[in-house]
């Protein structure tokens, strides 16, 4: 898709979709105690893969490129007594390793075998009834392995206890889980490193209860982007104050940095960004984004867009993601003129220059690289290839920028 330099109109309003994070930790749940009805889910292409998987009954579940999907239905298809899942995904799904969330559910004695490389999809597993308690389980490795454990929890006859293992990763999506949880009325607890899971009883919750889906802050992040680049306002529906998603730093992190101001108005569920007039940017951005990693392009290209230097660390989980998204980053700044650093877990820029003449940004695949480079044509003209991948996570990205930019 060709971006023509554009120009940010001011006090446009989009609609976002309900949170990836959230719908898919609620399907989940609704699959497993049947009394959820959901408001606002999630149009993401990843939330309809795991829509589509929990309604069907076949043998072979293919969930494409869903990492979320591939994790929770890892641990959901474990607990299905009696019941035989090959669960598989694209080329790229069959790289990123799920070792460790495989040997936590082999420890509490479910059979899963690896079809093909060890460690890695596609999975052959057969569900069993999980009668003990306690698993020990790495606490640097992604968030949604613990997740996918959390959400099968409460449906073990005796709850589940997780003892993570050395410092913990992404905490605030497992604190996003355990809010859910304890919504929909299954007891928990998270002291230090100890992870408590009480066994669900229906005796305590009402037979049915409604849960509206907050909008997605992951998303919201591209427009926090386009207003500190065109220093116009913009208002997002529908989000919330006490919000439980991780990415919601980013509303402080614009404030800091970039002097975008995020306003709640409580009664509409809306936010409005708006920039700080004569804002004085920071000589360096330094920040540790271990609890918001997905945000960490976004906020890459802003700095690059505006020359800011940068050092963000945290970063280890965007090795495994969709692709490498730190030496994704490392290519494609080099075309906005931005040379940059990275190691297994941050990224640094180096210097900036002029962007090329004409700049195309390859996406790797990976709905982020797409929406996090795309607020740069409010600089420069460019091509984001393959901008089809928008649809895993948001697929009305290109024409809610198309209603709020102008050529």
């Amino acid at each position: 898709m060709k971006l023509e330099k554009s120009t940010l109109l001011g006090n446009k309003t989009v609609q976002i979709s309900g949170s990836k994070s959230i719908s898919n930790r609620l399907l989940i749940l609704e699959s497993l105690f049947s009394n959820i009805k959901i408001g606002n889910l999630s149009n993401s292409q990843d939330t309809q893969l795991l829509k589509k998987a929990l309604s069907e009954n076949t043998e072979t579940v293919d969930i494409h490129h869903a990492g979320t999907a591939m994790r929770f239905l890892t641990s959901f298809y474990s607990i299905q007594q009696g019941k035989t899942t090959i669960l598989t995904g694209s080329k790229r799904m069959k790289e990123r390793p799920i070792k460790n969330l495989v040997n936590a559910l082999k420890d509490l004695g479910v059979d899963i075998e690896y079809l093909e490389n060890e460690g890695f999809p596609p999975l052959k597993i057969t569900g069993k009834k999980i009668t003990q308690t306690s698993v020990n389980v790495p606490a640097n490795i992604s968030s949604q392995f613990i997740t996918s454990l959390l959400l099968i929890a409460g449906k073990l006859e005796n709850g589940l206890e997780i003892n993570l293992v050395g410092e913990v990763t992404s905490r605030s999506y497992i604190e996003m889980t355990l809010d859910i949880l304890t919504k929909f009325g299954i007891i928990n607890s998270f002291v230090g490193n100890t992870i408590k899971v009480e066994p669900f009883n229906s005796e305590d919750q009402p037979s049915a209860m409604s849960y509206e889906v907050e909008s997605d802050w992951s998303s919201a992040s591209y427009f926090y982007s386009i207003s500190a680049l065109g220093r116009k306002t913009i208002h997002l529906k529908s989000f919330y104050k006490a919000s439980t998603q991780g990415d919601s730093a980013i509303a402080k992190i614009y404030e800091d940095f970039f002097g975008i101001t995020t306003t709640f108005s409580e009664d509409e569920h809306k936010i409005t960004l708006e920039p700080q007039q004569n804002f004085s940017f920071p000589e360096k951005i330094i920040l540790d984004m271990n609890n918001c990693p997905d945000i960490a392009q976004t906020l890459c290209v802003t700095a690059a867009a505006l020359q800011i230097p940068f050092e963000i660390s945290g970063l280890g989980t965007l090795r495994v993601k969709e692709t490498d998204r730190l030496l994704a980053l490392y290519n494609e700044l080099q075309k906005l003129g931005t040379e940059t650093e990275i190691t297994d877990s941050t990224i640094r820029s180096i210097s900036f220059g002029e962007p090329q003449d004409h700049i195309s940004i390859k996406t790797y695949q990976d709905h982020r690289m797409a929406m996090s480079f795309a607020p740069f044509c409010l600089i420069k003209e460019l091509t984001i290839e393959e901008e089809e991948v928008v649809e895993k996570s948001y697929p009305m990205f290109w024409k809610d920028l198309a209603s709020v930019v102008t050529n």
